[in-house]
C-alpha cells in the first residue's frame, strides 16, 4: 500500500532496479516503509502514472488497484517471463499469474478453445492473447491494461524490442 492506503499493487516478480529509483521517489516525497521492491511500483504509479512500466527493469506481472483514481491498471514485463491470465465476464474481472486459479474461482468454466487448439496444431505454441480455454486470456508481453471506472478497458504495448537495422558492407565502409 502507498502511505494513506489508497493504492494497492498484488505483484510477482523482481524489479531488479528498484534501488536506483528510491531515492528519485524519495526526492518527490514519497515514504517507504519497506525496503522491498514491491512498494516502489506503488509510489512509482503514484509519480508517473502508466509510464511507471517504462522506468522498471526487471521481470514482473502486477495489478495496482488506485482507489482515488478509481483506475485499475495491469502490466507484464517486457519479454513474458511472468505470466499473467485475465478473464472477465457479468459478475467481474478476475487475473491470475496461473490459469488454474481462474478455473478454481467458479468464474469461468474449463471449456476448451477450438481455435487455440488450431493454432496450436499449426504453430505448436498458443500465439498472441489466446490460451487452451475460451475466455482465459494471457496479457502480452510488454503489453498494460488500464480501466477508469465504468470506462471500458484499453491494452496497449508499451514497449517494444529495439531492432537495429543492418548494414551493407558498403554502409560499414563508409
Amino acid at each position: 500500500f502507498n502511505e494513506d492506503n489508497s493504492v494497492v499493487v498484488v505483484f510477482n516478480g523482481e524489479i531488479y532496479n528498484f534501488q536506483e529509483l528510491v531515492p528519485e521517489l524519495q526526492a518527490l516525497g514519497h515514504t517507504f516503509r519497506t525496503r522491498s521492491d514491491t512498494e516502489v511500483i506503488v509510489h512509482a504509479w503514484e509519480a508517473w502514472g502508466e509510464d511507471c512500466v517504462q522506468r522498471f527493469r526487471g521481470m514482473f506481472a502486477f495489478a495496482i488497484w488506485d482507489r482515488n483514481r478509481e483506475t485499475l491498471f495491469l502490466a507484464r514485463d517486457r519479454l513474458g517471463i511472468k505470466p499473467f491470465y485475465y478473464t472477465a465476464n457479468a459478475q467481474g474481472f478476475l487475473f491470475a499469474s496461473e490459469i488454474k486459479a481462474l478455473l478454481a474461482s467458479g468464474y469461468v468454466a474449463p471449456r476448451g478453445n477450438p481455435l487455440a487448439a488450431d493454432l496450436y496444431f499449426t504453430y505448436r505454441y498458443v500465439p498472441d492473447k489466446y490460451t487452451m480455454y475460451q475466455d482465459i486470456f494471457k496479457l502480452l508481453p510488454a503489453h498494460a491494461f488500464e480501466q477508469h471506472g465504468q470506462h471500458p478497458p484499453t491494452f496497449w504495448r508499451y514497449w517494444d524490442f529495439p531492432a537495429e537495422q543492418p548494414q551493407s558492407d558498403l554502409e560499414a565502409a563508409l
